[in-house]
């Protein structure tokens, strides 16, 4: 009997997805590799030299890196303008999609909630030459005026994922707490804002991953004021007759590290997050 359950649980092996899987890590894992082989060695690999270790070991990149490109002074920029904004999108955006996920039923909720997710597909090349000359009138070319254009421009995917969640939290919660005396406020803030801890933390590494990696907004926002992000610091490894890989690779990975460990500590909510926010 064991043997018969064995080889039906061996049948049901789908191959191709297995084999689509693995070619897909690979796939992942080895620009990965390359980036350490090219960061942790003393020179540039040619050839089949990629595949194998480095002859001899050094930090010297990482150390050049974190010099030219002003490394702490960019990471505590990044830093800030990354947190400020998750910190910023995460209140406003439940509030928001609280708002409109429990009036749904009511056309202006509802026509808001299609406008919103509408921005979703707004190219940011349209946007960019507009958003240039507003924030220079406004005097927002600066930290502040890119932080409140992150959370503009992820407000439509946050509020669409919080919007879903909710759908799964029970009406009958919030009709317990306003029998209890509790306002529409303090029922947000003590029942529902905890509820969606699991989602808090899906639009925290999505719209920090997503701010933390973003050269574009800014370049264009911010470009030639002096200060730079680490994105920014990192194009001075690009210039027009090549690029420094060692250096790059070595300051790419330093720029790693704060979202990988981000996603350790975070990554059950993350999951419960995204698989609660699909069901409908």
């Amino acid at each position: 009997m064991a043997k018969q359950t064995v080889a039906k649980v061996k049948e049901k092996v789908n191959w191709p997805i297995t084999i689509a899987l693995i070619v897909g890590l690979v796939t992942i894992i080895f620009p990965l590799w390359m980036a350490v082989r090219i960061a942790v060695g003393t020179g540039m690999p040619t050839g089949l030299e990629i595949f194998t270790l480095p002859e001899t070991w050094s930090l010297g990149n990482f150390i050049e890196a974190i010099e030219v490109t002003d490394f702490f002074r960019s990471f505590l920029n990044s830093l800030i303008i990354t947190v400020v904004a998750v910190v910023v999108s995460v209140l406003v955006h439940s509030i928001a999609a609280y708002a409109i996920g429990r009036n749904m039923e009511k056309r202006a909720f509802k026509l808001s909630y299609y406008l919103i997710i509408a921005g979703m597909y707004v190219p940011f090349a349209i946007l960019m030459m507009p958003l240039v000359k507003q924030t220079a009138v406004l005097h927002l070319d600066n930290m502040v005026g890119v932080i409140l254009l992150y959370v503009v421009f992820y407000m439509p995917m946050d509020i669409m994922l919080y919007t879903g969640y909710l759908r799964n939290i029970p009406l009958a919660l919030e009709e317990a707490a306003r029998v209890d005396g509790a306002s529409t406020w303090t029922t947000f803030w003590k029942v529902i804002f905890p509820i969606m801890k699991p989602m808090h933390a899906t639009v925290a590494i999505l719209t920090g991953l997503a701010v933390w990696n973003d050269v574009m907004t800014p370049l264009v926002i911010m470009g030639g004021s002096g200060v730079n992000t680490l994105p920014l610091a990192q194009m001075n490894f690009q210039t027009a007759f090549g690029t420094n890989y060692p250096l790059a690779f070595a300051s790419y990975l330093l720029a790693m590290l704060p979202m990988i460990v981000f996603y350790i500590f975070a990554q059950k909510q993350i999951i419960n997050g995204v698989t609660n926010g699909a069901v409908k």
